[in-house]
């Protein structure tokens, strides 16, 4: 089983708490798209990146200065979204990072895919941005199957915690002996579920720090997940959507 979750938008270095393991196993395509980058103009990078100036000013600077092999950041430290703060990775134990390491796969429009423990460097680029890389148009052309791939070569199951801007990297590409499971945390509104995007992210946080807390290791044991209010809703669900609904509208 693997887990994959979306990248944050905001990143810091922290070369502190614990150190990196690895380098990351794409770094040579992230290289590339490194050098596109620091070609482009700043008006080029801020219409990328979709940012005001202030923004834009700051990772400009870190363009300058970026070095991909050394002064590096545990990924799942670097990254500081909501999503990582319901982790709360600064307080995992040992035995909860070794647990992240082996099953938790971080995707990215820079690394393509990230270990939690590989070593990163605070960069701004979203998948979905429209860069062209050599003949690849943009990003989902230049990584295509290639995170999939290395995904499916280490298990038949994977727990998408993802959005669908980072999801579709693996899911257009599953194979028919998998299983792909998407957790779903959703409202009830008018008979519907409706996801709510930062509750969303914060119950993916906090899931993951679920299933490293219990060292989950069946995905079925998730659906016993009781947190932030959700509950798993069995109703609502099928194979490949697992459907965990917040409030007291789970059907019986």
């Amino acid at each position: 089983m693997r887990i994959i979750i979306s990248p944050a938008k905001k990143m810091n270095p922290d070369t502190d708490s614990i150190a990196w393991r690895d380098l990351p196993v794409f770094l040579d395509r992230t290289e590339k798209i490194f050098a596109k980058m620091k070609d482009m103009s700043y008006e080029e990078l801020k219409k990328l990146w979709k940012c005001n100036d202030s923004i834009a000013a700051l990772n400009v600077d870190r363009l300058a200065s970026m070095d991909l092999r050394n002064g590096l950041t545990p990924a799942v430290l670097s990254y500081e979204g909501i999503a990582y703060q319901y982790m709360a990775p600064k307080v995992f134990t040992d035995k909860e990072f070794a647990y992240i390491q082996a099953h938790l796969r971080i995707l990215s429009g820079f690394y393509g895919i990230l270990k939690p423990l590989d070593g990163v460097t605070p960069y701004r680029l979203e998948m979905q941005a429209k860069l062209s890389i050599g003949p690849a148009k943009n990003l989902y052309d230049y990584w295509g199957s290639l995170i999939a791939r290395i995904l499916f070569e280490e298990t038949d199951c994977i727990v998408n915690l993802a959005s669908k801007e980072y999801s579709q990297c693996v899911s257009k590409y599953v194979p028919g002996s998998a299983r792909f499971i998407t957790c779903v945390f959703g409202e009830e509104k008018d008979g519907k579920v409706v996801e709510k995007g930062t509750k969303c992210k914060m119950a993916r946080g906090e899931m993951v720090r679920y299933m490293a807390e219990r060292q989950i290791a069946d995905p079925e044991d998730i659906k016993s997940f009781d947190r932030l209010e959700y509950r798993f809703d069995q109703a609502r669900s099928d194979d490949k959507n697992w459907v965990f609904l917040k409030g007291d509208h789970q059907k019986n």
